[in-house]
């Protein structure tokens, strides 16, 4: 089976929901299904070096990302939203986020 996970969301947006998402891949993977993930709107942040935890928040989202890219999980990125979400704008996209 292939599972498809979706991000839309900011990364630190005072909830749980993407830091659970990232676990949820990761164990996903971990029991050998095919996870792909697809990062929307604001979440496309969460593919770039310069989004870090703020302060207090004991979870680097984007690291978690990396680690799911290094064991083999695609990860592509909305074009569309490249351009126009997120507040980090105009920043790069580390490697391993594809442009969708």
């Amino acid at each position: 089976m292939s599972i498809l996970v979706i991000f839309n969301r900011e990364p630190y947006d005072n909830t749980d929901v993407t830091w659970n998402g990232l676990r949820l891949a990761g164990k996903l993977r971990e029991a050998g299904q095919d996870v792909r993930i697809f990062l929307m709107n604001d979440a496309v942040d969460m593919a770039r070096d310069v989004c870090k935890p703020p302060q207090g928040y004991d979870q680097d989202l984007a690291q978690m990302l990396k680690e799911l890219i290094a064991q083999g999980v695609p990860v592509q990125v909305c074009g569309t939203c490249m351009a126009r979400c997120g507040i980090y704008k105009n920043h790069p996209y580390f490697a391993g986020a594809e442009a969708s």
